[in-house]
């Protein structure tokens, strides 16, 4: 079997918000820097966000991704928006950042730009697989849709009860990975 392309799109805001209660109920500390900013962003320290990480894996993706996009917000002026751009390119992600003002809980253009490019790289054969780190079941239609297009549609996120994964998105999702171990383990070891 070959191995299949694949790319990874990160819903950063909500898997920010997911990660920071789950780290809260198991004691974990996030210390901010690299692989953390409070209410911004989150990823499993030691990981680089192109990699496969999942040993016997039977969906059969290559051991890196074509592409790893990070979607998130911040608030602040440009500059924090650049910071927020160049720590996610450093753990080899493409930033997608977008401003949110105070008071907001999240931005619309994460979802939306998240949808956009994920469809859009569907439709123009970019990748066999699409690696998508969210629980909203916004991304229901989405997921449909590119599995119309012949891709698999994997889906990675917190299994756990009451952290945000719908249980459709579960149902329609080709694989499931649950990050839970990963989240734990990294931040366990730093």
């Amino acid at each position: 079997m070959v191995a299949r392309r694949w790319m990874l799109f990160v819903d950063g805001e909500n898997f920010t918000i997911r990660a920071q209660a789950l780290a809260q109920e198991l004691g974990l500390k996030l210390q901010e820097g690299k692989y953390f900013m409070r209410d911004v962003f989150v990823w499993m320290p030691n990981r680089q966000g192109r990699f496969h990480y999942f040993s016997n894996d039977p969906s059969g993706l290559r051991d890196s991704a074509l592409r790893a996009y990070y979607y998130t917000s911040v608030i602040g002026d440009e500059d924090k928006l650049l910071a927020v751009k160049i720590l996610l390119r450093a753990l080899d992600f493409e930033p997608r950042v977008f401003k949110r003002e105070k008071g907001q809980a999240k931005s619309k253009g994460v979802d939306i730009t998240l949808t956009t490019e994920m469809l859009s790289d569907a439709f123009l054969d970019n990748y066999d697989a699409a690696m998508l780190v969210a629980g909203d079941g916004d991304y229901l239609p989405l997921m449909r849709e590119v599995k119309r297009r012949g891709k698999l549609v994997c889906l990675a996120f917190f299994r756990r009860e009451g952290y945000g994964l719908h249980h459709d998105l579960l149902l329609e999702a080709d694989y499931f990975y649950d990050l839970e171990s990963f989240f734990v383990q990294g931040w366990r070891q730093r």
